[in-house]
């Protein structure tokens, strides 16, 4: 069973992600946030090796997310994401390279899937 500081960290993670996600247009934020708990829940009963590398990815992309919004708060010009570099691609299982062609996929679609009205926007 998992510490109750591993808890911690894991949720605080989350919970940062999801309100960096606050910051990004709303289609890409909803479908950030999908993926975000989807992938979070999948990995409730990972191994311990899984779990570091996890969250260490996990750690990457919510900096990454950060600085992307900070930058995008001081010029005013918001530009989110990172492109994946083959040795990263070359450690993905297939399931994984089947999630990000899906991703990929949903996030350049043409037309927006959803009808998504933001309720407060972030300040």
């Amino acid at each position: 069973m998992a510490s109750a500081a591993h808890i911690s960290r894991v949720r605080s993670l989350y919970k940062r992600i999801l309100l960096l996600h606050r910051f990004m247009p709303i289609d890409l934020r909803a479908l950030g946030d999908q993926y975000v708990k989807e992938e979070f829940r999948r990995h409730k009963s990972a191994s311990p090796d899984e779990v570091k590398l996890f969250m260490r990815e996990w750690e990457g992309y919510k900096n990454t997310l950060q600085a992307q919004v900070l930058e995008a708060v001081e010029c005013k010009k918001p530009l989110f994401g990172s492109d994946l570099s083959d040795q990263k691609l070359q450690h993905f299982q297939d399931e994984q390279i089947g999630q990000l062609y899906e991703l990929m996929l949903e996030s350049t679609k043409p037309n927006q899937q959803f009808q998504i009205q933001e309720d407060n926007p972030p300040k």
